[in-house]
């Protein structure tokens, strides 16, 4: 099956999981950031942070969003060394992150073992213009490998900035959810047939990116109601695929 989802805390999933058994690790781990004080960012929930007034329906919360900055560290050291151990030679890693959340997470990747490659950036063009201020309308990809890269094995020349909105409306399933469009081109950096692991998958946006592109896809979730939208996302994907490549093979009608 191209895809295979897990229902639980992903630093123990990630231990059951074989050495060497993903290409690229891709992932939007819980920023533990949204506030101005180490109170704000701590004692309010994910929904308190990141919803916005857009959202049609009821976005269920999610945990992991209310450590302070050394716990965050830590655990994301703990977990991206796991990573390590099961991304090949010449692998890649992708992780979201925001300004605030920036440093600790270039500390965290080196820490785990990964070679820093670079910084990449999200621009969201429907991001709320403040008075007085700059919008804050970029996020960032902070990217690295496992070790050197075979650039013959994946031959892409991929950008460094990225435009798209956050979905919206019905569309929005979960609450920090990135746009397919942007995931599709990011999956790319994983070799055509080659595994994405996503450790925090929330809706499955990273997966059904890796499937519409070719690629397997390991999904980690630990909350049930986003573990679901997930699977199901996932289920539709490989149908799409399926019915593409079905034309394929059969070539239109004369």
């Amino acid at each position: 099956m191209p895809f295979s989802l897990h229902q639980g805390d992903a630093l123990g999933v990630l231990a059951g999981l074989p050495d060497d058994c993903v290409d690229s690790v891709i992932t939007d781990p819980p920023y533990n950031s949204g506030g101005r004080t180490a109170k704000e960012r701590t004692s309010r929930s994910a929904k308190q942070k990141y919803t916005s007034a857009d959202a049609a329906h009821e976005l269920p919360d999610f945990t992991g969003e209310n450590m302070d900055q050394r716990s965050y560290g830590f655990w994301l050291t703990q977990i991206m060394t796991e990573a390590h151990r099961l991304t090949k030679v010449g692998g890649t890693a992708l992780l979201f992150t925001d300004w605030r959340q920036l440093p600790t997470t270039t500390d965290a990747i080196q820490a785990a073992g990964w070679l820093w490659r670079g910084v990449l950036a999200w621009h969201k063009p429907q991001s709320r213009p403040q008075k007085g201020r700059f919008t804050q309308n970029c996020e960032f990809i902070v990217w690295a490998s496992n070790g050197p890269i075979d650039a013959a094995r994946n031959p892409v020349y991929l950008p460094g900035l990225y435009s798209a909105s956050q979905p919206s409306g019905k569309s929005r399933q979960h609450i920090t959810q990135k746009p397919v469009s942007v995931m599709r081109e990011l999956v790319q950096i994983s070799p055509p047939g080659g595994t994405v692991l996503d450790f925090t998958c929330g809706s499955g946006s990273t997966g059904v990116a890796a499937l519409l592109e070719g690629r397997d896809f390991i999904g980690v979730e630990k909350t049930k109601h986003y573990a679901d939208i997930a699977e199901q996302r996932l289920l539709q994907a490989m149908q799409q695929t399926a019915g593409r490549e079905a034309f394929v093979l059969a070539g239109p009608e004369d």
